[in-house]
Formats: structure tokens, C-alpha cells, sequence
């Protein structure tokens, strides 16, 4: 049951991971396995075997959301672009609490702490939040990779970058890839290695393959290192360090609708979806909140049978 639900929550921090304005790390926060995947890729050489296990449902997870949603995802956001907005700032605002929560635990924690520096901080990420999504100016048409040398060494280099973005809340890795110009052009990869392995065309795997390996590995040497650095902030900042998630997370709402109108439009959205937009943000924050409890209680039941 237990690998479900982090399959699941896998699910939706990949999905989180490939829509511009929308951060896998606060996905994973909203889901309460953002601690998780931190202390296990961290600590992944010192106890291997726990940590594989508690990254293999996840990861199996992100794998399936952006397998299938790079398909799926596009459908529905030309298609219900308010609904699917809503859909997702619905599942974010259902983790705020557990962020609140997380953030009076750290100040209670016994780890420095100071609430001016911890306002100073959350105005900060606040506005460096809510500014990031209008740098990329108009809709992005994206870079067409092609598998040569330079490509694949540039495509390294993003995915350290794109990594780094996606581990911390609130940052959206694939909004920075977009801003950078290259989103639709990682996108296109996937979509098109997916055809190829679908038609069992080995030239397509090879050409989009060669571009995506090292974007992948770009990717773990970044979420390896950032990782580490939010660790070692979780540690000795606990308390400020949960304030600036919180900052950059509150605009999150700003940013998903900001860029889905963007790229989709909502200006021809009628009355009707936005009531049906509102109902189904509520009951994604629901969705979040059960999850939570859900997950604490399992947490407690494993604890008691194990006393």
C-alpha cells in the first residue's frame, strides 16, 4: 500500500516537472516526500540499500508522470488549460499547511534563528518567486536538438541547471529551461524517443537517446549536489530555510496561470469551466490533504508495530 502512494506522489512530482511555472520540489513538499528524497540522495553512498528503497517507488513514479503526460499534458492544457491550472494550484495550496507546519518544527528545532532575516528571506524568494516567470518574455518556439558533440555538452550543462532548479520549491525547472530557450526542444527529445521506441525505430532512440543521456546525467550530478547544500541548510537554518520555500511557494498559483495563459490562453475560458476549475482546485487541495494525513498515519502504525 505504502509504494502506492509513493508511486502516486512520484507520479505527480513528475508531472510537476515538465509544466512551465510549476516546481517538482514543491510537489514534493506538497506530497510530504521532499525530506525523503533529500536525506536518501544525500546519504545514498553511506546506506544504499534504505535509500533505493525509499527512491524507487518515487522515481518509478516520475518516470511514468512524464512518460505519459508528455502526451497527455499538452492535450489537456490546449484543451482545458483554466481547469488543468486549477487542478494543480489546488494539489500546491493543499501542501501550504504542511510547509507552516514544517517551518514552526525548524523554529522549535533548536537550529539558529532569527524572524527578521527569516522575513528578509521570504520577501526575498517572495519577489524572486513572483518576477521569474515574465523574464521569458513571449511564448518560447523552442531549439531543435540535434545529437553532436556541442549539443550533447551543452545539454550536460542544462540539466545540472534544470536539476538544480527542480530540487528547490518553488523554482520550476522546466520554466528556467524555457526561459533559457530549450524546454520545447527537451520535450520534443522525449515525445520523440517515446515514437521511436514505440515503433521499435532504433535510428529515433539513438539520434533523441544521445541527447537525452546527458541531460539525464546533468540531471543527477545536480540533484546530487544541490541536494547536499539543502541538506546542510535543513540542518543548521532549518527555520529560515522553510521560509524561503514558503516564499517562492505562495506565488506559485501566479506563475502556473501566468504561463499556461501564455502559452494555452484563458481568455476564451466561459463561466461554466471556471466553476468546474473551482471545483476541481478544491478538491485537489483535498486530494493533498488526505494524502498527508494518509502518509502520517501509516508513518504512526509502522512506528507502534515496530515499538
Amino acid at each position: 500500500m505504502k509504494f502506492i502512494i509513493e508511486l502516486i506522489k512520484g507520479m505527480f512530482v513528475g508531472i510537476a516537472n515538465i509544466i512551465p511555472g510549476v516546481s517538482g520540489g514543491t510537489m514534493a513538499i506538497t506530497f510530504g516526500v521532499y525530506d525523503k528524497i533529500i536525506s536518501s540522495i544525500t546519504g545514498l553512498f553511506k546506506n544504499f540499500k534504505k535509500s533505493v528503497k525509499t527512491l524507487l517507488p518515487i522515481a518509478i513514479g516520475m518516470v511514468v508522470g512524464i512518460a505519459a503526460f508528455a502526451y497527455l499534458l499538452p492535450y489537456l492544457l490546449k484543451t482545458q488549460p483554466f481547469c488543468t491550472s486549477a487542478a494543480f494550484t489546488g494539489l500546491i495550496v493543499g501542501g501550504i499547511p504542511m510547509i507552516i507546519k514544517s517551518l514552526k518544527e525548524g523554529w522549535n528545532n533548536g537550529t539558529k534563528k532569527s524572524l527578521p532575516v527569516n522575513v528578509i528571506i521570504f520577501i526575498i524568494l517572495f519577489a524572486v518567486s513572483l518576477i521569474m516567470p515574465f523574464l521569458s518574455g513571449e511564448s518560447e518556439s523552442g531549439i531543435l536538438l540535434t545529437a553532436n558533440a556541442p549539443t550533447m555538452i551543452k545539454v550536460f550543462f542544462l540539466g545540472i541547471i534544470a536539476a538544480a532548479t527542480m530540487v528547490i520549491p518553488g523554482v520550476s525547472g522546466s520554466l528556467v529551461l524555457m526561459i533559457l530557450g530549450y524546454y520545447f526542444g527537451i520535450i520534443t527529445a522525449v515525445k520523440d524517443f517515446l515514437e521511436g521506441l514505440k515503433g521499435l525505430d532504433f535510428g529515433i532512440m539513438l539520434d533523441n537517446g544521445l541527447v537525452l543521456a546527458p541531460f539525464a546525467i546533468g540531471c543527477l550530478v545536480g540533484i546530487f549536489f544541490v541536494s547536499k547544500l539543502i541538506e546542510w541548510l535543513f540542518n543548521n537554518y532549518s527555520s529560515a530555510t522553510f521560509s524561503g520555500i514558503l516564499g517562492l511557494i505562495v506565488t506559485s498559483p501566479v506563475s502556473i496561470f501566468y504561463k499556461v495563459h501564455q502559452e494555452y490562453s484563458l481568455a476564451n475560458t466561459s463561466i461554466l469551466q471556471v466553476i468546474i476549475g473551482v471545483i476541481i482546485l478544491v478538491a485537489c487541495i483535498w486530494v493533498t490533504l488526505y494524502m498527508g494525513k494518509l502518509e502520517e498515519k501509516l508513518d504512526k502504525d509502522k512506528s507502534t508495530s515496530e515499538a
